[in-house]
């Protein structure tokens, strides 16, 4: 019996657990879930036969030596600056790891010593990354197969409340980590490629660069730039493509009334507020304003925005509860911490709400003297609020992958991401058994 250890049994892990464990019998596997609450791990295991939760400490070096040790394959779904202490034991004892997350700078520096004990880390086989990358090169090496030319390439990608559930404002809840979404797009300017044109978005107008899409029958979208648009270039056989541009998907609206946060400062996360417990919603609002006695917080902000008291976005803002004197609570945070505590009371995800992941690949080509735009689109759904369409996405293909490195059926080593035809096309046909499969439309431009 082979040993499947997960390290970390959060959200994103509910559906890879489900799944690992549902293939347990046929494959004789055992699955060990570590998390640092075992209540946790114990929940996702549901006191199946070939599950064992326990209580792992990642910063507990013998634990993690030992652990990885007595596996066969490790799945590491930590926070992604943790990989790279996973990985480090993973090359000691000669056993293959996956991730859903970006390869790091600390795994690509392991690179030479992965290949060289015969090893794969298999990184970004999860939705975003993972699932666009594969359905994205399943598109690629079709077209170039044909001969075809690739003059174009969007990627659009977004985690939201499904239809059904979207009862706010802003068409959005937390279906993943809260924090991520408030620091989301911090960093380095975005970068992008149009019609050969290198263009460079800093933090403080991404939210004004949005473009807009449509998807099936789910309507309309807005898109902003991701942080790096350009770095698969190479990994996708791109190099000299004249367009590319990766984005994030919200509803229409979204992007002009975050912005409105963005414009405060309230994003910030580089500091920290004094008697921050003690200040309220309002005050906090009122700090990045000017001192203006006779003028409400909501007058003051709204000239520094230049909208109107009746807009959209103060309606978005009202209805967050920022104006209200409620007591924030936290000592020494930082602006975004505070941010994050407001949003999490109103964008709170329920256990009656359902989420869905939304992607869209758009390419433009030419073949034989003609040119050709193809839209592919995926819109996935959750099941409930454990099985979410996000669990589903991150953990199915993890899952996979996992079955196919135990069964021989991926062999490369190194550092890898899964652009190679052996890994996706396996991956995308066992997504489809799961729902998770795109729609093609393919036109003539003229």
């Amino acid at each position: 019996m082979k040993t499947i250890l997960v390290i970390g049994a959060g959200l994103s892990a509910s559906t890879l657990i489900k799944y690992l464990l549902e293939n347990s019998e046929i494959h004789e596997w055992k699955i060990r879930v570590g998390d640092y609450s075992k209540e946790t791990a114990e929940r996702k295991i549901k006191g199946h036969k070939n599950g064992e939760a326990f209580k792992f400490d990642i910063f507990n070096e013998t634990q993690r030596d030992e652990e990885i040790k007595k596996s066969d394959i490790v799945v590491s779904m930590l926070p992604a600056s943790m990989h790279y202490m996973v990985a480090e034991r993973c090359i000691k004892h000669k056993k293959n790891m996956v991730t859903a997350s970006y390869v790091s700078k600390e795994i690509n520096a392991m690179a030479d010593d992965i290949e060289k004990n015969g090893i794969i880390i298999l990184n970004e086989i999860g939705v975003d990354p993972g699932i666009d990358h594969m359905s994205a090169m399943q598109i690629i090496d079709r077209i170039k197969e044909q001969g075809g030319i690739i003059t174009a390439f969007r990627s659009y990608t977004g985690g939201l409340i499904s239809p059904r559930y979207d009862n706010n404002p802003w068409n959005y809840k937390f279906t993943w980590n809260p924090r991520n979404v408030v620091v989301a797009g911090q960093g380095p300017a975005a970068q992008i490629i149009v019609n050969g044109k290198y263009k460079y978005i800093p933090y403080h107008k991404l939210f004004t660069r949005v473009s807009r899409t449509e998807v099936l029958n789910y309507g309309e979208f807005e898109v902003y730039p991701n942080r790096d648009s350009l770095k698969y270039r190479k990994s996708y056989g791109l190099e000299n493509i004249p367009t590319m541009i990766r984005g994030t998907m919200r509803r229409p609206g979204f992007s002009k009334a975050w912005n409105a946060f963005v414009q405060l400062g309230a994003t910030d996360d580089s500091y920290t507020l004094d008697n921050s417990e003690h200040m309220s919603y309002r005050e906090f609002i009122n700090t990045f304003l000017k001192y203006v006695p006779d003028e409400t917080v909501e007058e003051k902000i709204c000239k520094y925005l230049g909208i109107e008291e009746d807009s959209g976005v103060m309606y978005k803002l009202r209805w967050l509860g920022v104006f209200k004197d409620t007591k924030i609570g936290l000592k020494e945070a930082t602006p975004a911490q505070i941010l994050q505590k407001i949003l999490e009371e109103k964008w709170k995800f329920t256990e009656e709400d359902r989420d869905m992941i939304v992607m869209q690949h758009i390419f433009e080509y030419t073949l034989n003297n003609q040119s050709y735009e193809i839209v592919s689109s995926m819109v996935y759904e959750g099941e409930d609020s454990i099985n979410t369409a996000m669990s589903a996405t991150v953990g199915l293909p993890v899952g996979i992958a996992v079955k196919m490195i135990l069964t021989g059926k991926i062999t490369e080593k190194g550092v890898q991401i899964p652009v190679n035809k052996s890994i996706y096309e396996p991956v995308l046909e066992e997504l489809k058994k799961y729902k998770v499969e795109f729609i093609e439309e393919k036109k003539e431009i003229n």
